[in-house]
């Protein structure tokens, strides 16, 4: 139950503050009166933590607290009555916090969507809208069924772009290691044992270069530490900037291979949020700023912004797409059909499924290659140290 702070004085005129746990303020008041005080003053204790305290919920547990709740809802149950069960229910504590707060919220005469957008850090700005759209149109759990599958839909597909790196990114760290421990541990020892043929400077060239590495290794890794620290602090902050940002999504376009990879999948979640919108009865200059944003590339964002001004000015969605170079044309052409046939919110979910499909082959292909890459590359590492060690001991022997 809620808590509530309060400064009051009893029937002496002495204040007192305290707290109090009520479902709503009225009821604190209420308490309070009844205990024979009158109160002056009375919050809720949390209304001033809220933002600090809020972080964001998986999607998983979102999409269940969606799903869940449109069950209910479809059930018959009351919107109020719905929103305490699900608070009652969830083992979450930020999810638990922010359903108790909505459910006050909602209780003292906000809408849902009013409610949802005060943490719109955890429910989003495209959920938020879904709900307003669903609110006044009278569709508020097909809203959050749709809501539900496109939160679950993205979790899944995070899921799978990570299980699909980690194994390339093992092999990366244990190439770094294995010869990193060649480095400080093994070379060293075949260092004395050539030291006589190379103080009269007959150890190969490529003998002598490992050597080298092998001494300043140490000092290598003791200088990357600072650096490492540094450097990376600095493009947390520089990468935060607008110009940063940029710079590096227009970078990840550019990347071979994985630069349309990349793309896909952003194009491919923009149709889908656009479509999702749309179809839940979102204004389209709405949904096409809420899409654009959460498009998840400024360069991408930036050609939908000047598409929605198009728009504005009474263009097709199509053309703009089509000028700005960042959306394939077999996209673009699709659709121009559906808005010529008026299906554009059902196709834009059609595409944005194809293009995940066609994505997922091109990444698990890319992700296929990298690893023997990575392989071969350890492989010739490795032996190009052992050839270095024992060229020395090939010419003693001859």
């Amino acid at each position: 139950m809620p808590s509530y702070r309060y400064i009051a004085r009893n029937q002496l005129g002495a204040k007192i503050e305290g707290h109090t746990d009520a479902a709503t303020e009225a009821e604190a008041v209420a308490v309070l009166t009844s205990a024979g005080l009158f109160p002056l003053e009375v919050k809720p204790v949390l209304q001033q933590a809220v933002t600090g305290k809020v972080r964001r919920v998986g999607g998983q547990q979102l999409a269940g607290f969606y799903s869940q709740l449109a069950d209910l809802l479809k059930g018959g149950v009351p919107l109020l009555k719905s929103l305490k069960i699900l608070h009652d229910q969830t083992s979450n504590n930020n999810l638990k916090f922010v359903a108790d707060h909505v459910y006050r919220r909602v209780e003292a005469g906000e809408t849902l969507a009013e409610a949802m957008s005060r943490y719109q850090v955890v429910f989003g700005e495209m959920g938020i809208q879904m709900v307003r759209a669903g609110g006044e149109g009278g569709f508020l759990e097909e809203s959050l069924e749709h809501i539900a599958s496109y939160t679950e839909a993205q979790d899944d597909l995070k899921g799978r772009i990570v299980s699909a790196l980690v194994y390339p990114v093992l092999l990366l760290v244990l190439m770094i290691v294995i010869v990193t421990a060649i480095m400080l541990f093994i070379v060293p020892e075949f260092a004395q044992l050539f030291e006589e043929m190379r103080k009269r400077g007959e150890l190969p060239i490529a003998t002598e270069i490992l050597l080298f590495i092998s001494d300043n290794t140490p000092y290598v890794l003791a200088a990357a530490a600072p650096v490492v620290l540094v450097g990376g602090a600095w493009f947390r902050f520089w990468s935060k900037t607008d110009k940063g940002s940029r710079v590096i999504d227009r970078f990840k376009l550019r990347v071979p291979v994985a630069g349309k990879v990349y793309e896909g999948f952003a194009v491919a979640r923009f149709c889908r949020i656009l479509g999702t919108l749309l179809r839940n009865g979102v204004p389209i200059m709405k949904s096409l700023e809420i899409s654009g944003d959460a498009a998840g590339n400024k360069i991408l964002s930036d050609a939908i912004s000047k598409a929605t001004e198009n728009i504005s000015g009474g263009s097709r969605l199509a053309e703009p797409l089509a000028k700005s170079g960042c959306f394939p044309r077999s996209v673009v052409e699709i659709i121009s059909v559906a808005e010529e046939a008026n299906t554009l919110d059902t196709i834009l979910v059609n595409i944005s499924e194809s293009l995940e499909k066609r994505n997922w082959r091109s990444l698990d292909l890319a992700v296929r290659f990298i690893e023997p890459v990575m392989l071969i590359l350890l492989g010739i590492v490795v032996l190009a140290i052992v050839l270095s060690l024992l060229l020395p001991i090939f010419n003693m022997m001859g």
